[in-house]
């Protein structure tokens, strides 16, 4: 040391030793020397000496040390030794480590100074800084680790300025993020120290950081390591961690979106048993802690905040930490650091309070976590942190909250308190905090209290309801009688600011409160007498507040007691008090130092249960009343008129305003609602059009399959089975099927009057054959009488031959209907059972019709020519002889028959049209309902082998119809 002080600048208490002519003669041989392996061992030779002659290796080698950094790149082994020394001059570690606490402070002050001064000296030349970030690239383990080391040194020494040349330098914050993917743990872990550095308080460096993949690759490191049971590598990535979220908004926003919260439930399961946590796990877990709260912070964006609020419900970390609350073993630090983990994640979330609000207690019977907590709040055997951890938790779970401040309020209204006294409820134990003979226990509970009542007006009018017994045999007390009752007793500063807090808090926009309060007689003396009085600075605070609890009387103060409206308050001031003092005593709140710690952020946090005394949201009310009541004091009558005109105006429009939202909320939720179902109906749409497009689908397959099935079966069993089928499938009524068989009943009778008269043309027929029997023998009579010789009768003669010969054939195609005919008869006898069973044969009938039609044309064929040859053998009869006579009788008699067949005829032709008609109309009607009817056409080209079996009868058929229409 005395040469380290010699060379500072202080008296020397001997020669100078021999290292510093040695140090000077390795640096000589640094700079001078032109073989590598000189240099080499110089440069050893100065890192062995850089720990014991800090100062000369840093004033004498550095300059040397740097130029060999920028020419002797190619040998990582000299590189190394280099920055291993220069890591030595450079960093304090050593320093720190080597002293004794027998050194005096000066001595760490100079090591500090002289780190920082070669820091300085080092990054002078912003050049020396990029040529560090480049050998950091290097793979080289020798070259890589020290070059890590030295870099992390420099931030230590001078963060800001190192940070802002790494900014610039190209690519600067992407080379050192490679270190975290190296595979070497040494150089990884030093990375993740060399990260800390770099991002401590710089908000673009972070950004850069982030989105270079750090939260993925930090994460990952942590989950190998074992989470929570990691070693120091976890702490160091959490607070890597912690750099990267506290107070930048931008990076929060990237960690939840990127679900990086979801991998942070598995850092808190814990087992059953938690006896014998290492220190290393408290520390972790107090660190990931702290992570979540970072997130969650009030100090965040609202939006930010309650997104990841909502996030770590979801994913199930919320109710994960509810389970280490209500876990046994764990150790107090984590318990306390839990308890106010879990109330910055449920602070204003409705979804996280309702989710809290349930969760319960693993006892026997179970108790709601919140009346847990509250046992501990008011129990002074807790510790102090603890019990602060509470009612932070406590104030939290009401925040914004007025559902759960109605729930905590109505523990304590006659109508819901438990009479078996089975159970504690939240109601009962604040109450007995806010008596018990603990101050803290006071004003914990007067707090949590206050904020049940917190921007609630309909809470703060129902807890005027409550009554306490105060003993036997004595009629209860309203709880707001009971603590002004406690408050003139002159109880400790704690408890009387405690309830003095309570009562602002409750008075406060709240006329009937304020009535309530002024309708005991003793209120206000004692206010009075509190504020009047001079008192040392220990009750200057009480006396604030007692006057800012006289001036809430006032400003709302509805003036429904004669005795105390707001003018005579005001003279009553001005009488005892005086408004400048009033005023004076009101402004001790604010200037209080407590006050202005405790509006600085949420949470209580306090060095000693001394300092308890006000709560942050307490100090936005006094900030709030304090100008107005001010300006109360000093307002005439007449002002106040007009200022109580403007409330009842404002009031009116806040009624309208009040009645508008909750228009609008309840319209907001109907559109919900309607948005649900439009939703729901358009998911089932969605459904039932699929089906029906699948059932249309199914019911061309069934078609398709049913097509095929009728051209694969047999046309007679086809026509009978489909007739049934098809009444079936297209669901035909019975009574239209009885209407059908009916109908078919008539046809059926209609076929057999026309089978009738068909016999009557037969019988005609035979009738015309007999009479020209006859006709053929009186000719041959005839014949015999006559001249032999005579040409005239020997044409006649040959005329009658040709005629015989015409008759034989008409004999014979005559036999052959007849057998035509006894072959329709007998398939019309086979048809008429098939008839009555089902509607199938109606194209067999629309056969035998078209048969019918057929022969009945022959038939007109036959008589037409008949006819034809009976004129002409009348012709010839005339011009014969007399002789002839008799024969042109019968001729004349055979005329007449034929006219009147011919009538008979032309009758059945017009009967025979309109039962066509009446066809076709009863098979229009057979296709509407679906059934298959095939028409005449189809019918006879469908059996080929009868087309060609009666080819010749068709043509004898269209001869004789011709012939007849002829005639």
């Amino acid at each position: 040391m005395n040469f380290l002080r010699g060379v500072m600048g202080g008296p020397s208490a001997g020669p100078q030793p021999s290292g510093a002519d040695t140090i000077q003669k390795l640096c000589d041989r640094v700079a001078s020397s032109t073989l590598l392996d000189d240099r080499r061992d110089a440069v050893r030779a100065l890192k062995s000496l850089s720990k014991k002659y800090r100062l000369e290796v840093g004033i004498q080698a550095m300059e040397h040390l740097i130029h060999v950094l920028q020419t002797d790149r190619s040998d990582s082994e000299i590189i190394g030794y280099a920055l291993d020394t220069l890591y030595n001059v450079i960093s304090n570690d050593l320093e720190e480590e080597e002293q004794d606490d027998s050194e005096e402070e000066n001595s760490a002050k100079q090591v500090d100074d002289l780190g920082s001064q070669f820091t300085e000296i080092f990054i002078k030349q912003q050049e020396n800084v990029t040529l560090l970030l480049t050998l950091v690239e290097e793979f080289d383990f020798h070259v890589r680790w020290p070059g890590v080391k030295l870099l992390t040194s420099l931030l230590k020494q001078q963060g800001p300025q190192v940070q802002q040349i790494i900014l610039v330098s190209p690519m600067g914050v992407s080379r050192l993020m490679d270190l975290l993917a190296d595979s070497r743990e040494v150089i990884r872990n030093d990375g993740v120290l060399l990260l800390q550095q770099l991002t401590k308080s710089n908000a673009a460096i972070q950004k850069i950081v982030a989105f270079e993949n750090a939260f993925e690759r930090l994460l990952d490191i942590i989950t190998e390591e074992g989470n929570s049971d990691g070693g120091i590598v976890v702490e160091d990535c959490l607070l890597l961690l912690q750099n990267l979220l506290k107070n930048n908004n931008s990076n929060q926003n990237f960690f939840k979106e990127g679900s990086y919260i979801q991998r942070m439930k598995p850092w808190f399961e814990v087992g059953d048993d938690n006896c014998g946590w290492s220190a290393q796990k408290v520390t972790n877990l107090h660190l990931m802690l702290q992570l979540v709260r970072v997130l969650v912070s009030p100090t965040n964006p609202p939006g930010a905040t309650s997104s990841c609020q909502k996030a770590m419900f979801h994913c199930g970390l919320l109710q994960q930490l509810c389970t280490i609350l209500m876990a046994t073993g764990v150790p107090a630090d984590i318990l306390t650091e839990t308890i106010n983990t879990v109330s910055e994640v449920i602070r204003g979330c409705q979804t996280n309070q309702d989710y809290f609000a349930s969760v319960n207690a693993p006892s026997n019977p179970p108790r709601p976590a919140i009346v847990v907590l509250l046992m501990s709040m008011v129990n002074e055997r807790q510790p102090f942190v603890l019990r602060c951890a509470v009612l932070y938790c406590f104030q939290c779970f009401l925040y914004k909250n007025q559902k759960g401040q109605g729930e905590i309020v109505s523990t304590l209204l006659p109508s819901t308190i438990d009479a078996t006294g089975n159970s504690v409820s939240a109601g009962q134990l604040l109450c007995g905090g806010l008596f018990s003979t603990d101050s803290l226990s006071n004003w914990c509970a007067a707090v949590a209290l206050a904020h049940a009542l917190q921007e609630n007006g309909t809470l703060k009018e129902q807890l005027l309801r409550v009554q306490l017994a105060t003993s036997i045999g004595n009629p209860p007390v309203s709880l707001l009688q009971q603590c002004t009752n406690i408050l003139s007793q002159g109880s400790k500063v704690q408890t009387r600011v405690g309830l003095l807090m309570l009562l602002c808090t409750w008075l406060s926009n709240c006329s009937i409160a304020v009535t309530h309060f002024l309708h005991n007689p003793a209120n206000v003396p004692f206010l009075t007498g509190q504020i009047a009085e001079n008192l040392g600075e220990e009750e200057q605070l009480v006396q604030g507040l007692c006057a800012l609890l006289l001036g809430i009387s006032i400003y709302y103060n509805d003036n429904s007691l004669e005795n105390y409206r707001k003018e005579k308050l005001k003279q009553l001031i001005e009488k005892r008090i005086g408004r400048e003092n009033f005023i004076e005593k009101l402004g001790f709140i604010s200037k209080h130092e407590l006050y202005s710690r405790a509006a600085q952020k949420p949470q209580p946090s306090f060095s000693s249960p001394d300092h308890m005394m006000f709560d942050h949201e307490f100090t936005k009310l006094v900030k709030e009343l304090e100008g107005v009541i001010s300006k109360a004091i000093y307002k005439s009558s007449e002002e106040d008129k007009k200022e109580e005109e403007v409330k009842k105006t404002l009031e009116q429009h806040d009624n309208i305003v009040t009645h508008y939202k909750k228009v609008i909320r309840e319209q907001d939720q109907e559109l919900e609602e309607l948005k649900q179902r439009i939703s729901t109906l358009t998911s089932q749409n969605e459904q039932l059009q699929a089906t029906v497009t699948q059932q249309v689908s199914q019911i061309q397959q069934h078609k398709d399959q049913y097509n095929l099935l009728k051209v694969q079966l047999g046309k007679d069993t086809q026509h009978h089975n489909s007739h049934g089928d098809t009444l079936q499938m297209n669901g035909i009524q019975t009574e239209e099927v009885s209407k059908l068989k009916e109908e078919l009943e008539e046809w059926k009778n209609k076929h057999e009057l026309l089978q009738g008269q068909l016999k009557e043309k037969d019988s005609v027929i035979e009738k015309l054959n007999s009479s020209q029997l006859e006709m053929g023998a009186t000719e041959q009579s005839l014949q015999t009488s006559r001249f032999g010789g005579l040409e005239h009768s020997n044409e006649l003669q040959k005329e009658l031959e040709m005629l015989r010969s015409q008759l034989q054939l008409q004999a014979a195609e005559i036999s052959k209907l007849q057998m035509e005919n006894q072959k329709l008869q007998v398939m019309n006898t086979a048809a008429d059972p098939m008839l009555g069973d089902s509607g199938a044969p109606a194209a067999m009938s629309s056969e035998l019709e078209a048969r019918l039609e057929q022969e009945i044309k022959e038939l007109k064929s036959q008589v037409k020519a008949l006819s034809e040859e009976k004129e002409s053998l009348k012709q010839q009869l005339d011009s014969s002889t007399s002789t002839v006579a008799i024969l042109q009788d019968k001729n004349s008699r055979l005329e007449r028959e034929v006219a009147e067949s011919k009538k008979e005829q032309d009758d059945l032709l017009v009967l025979l049209a309109d039962q066509d008609q009446k066809i076709s109309a009863q098979k229009m009607k057979l296709k509407d309902f679906g059934v298959a009817v095939e028409d005449e056409d189809d019918t006879e080209s469908g059996d080929q082998g009868d087309e060609d079996e009666d080819g010749d009868e068709e043509e004898q058929d269209e001869n004789a119809a011709v012939c007849y229409q002829e005639n």
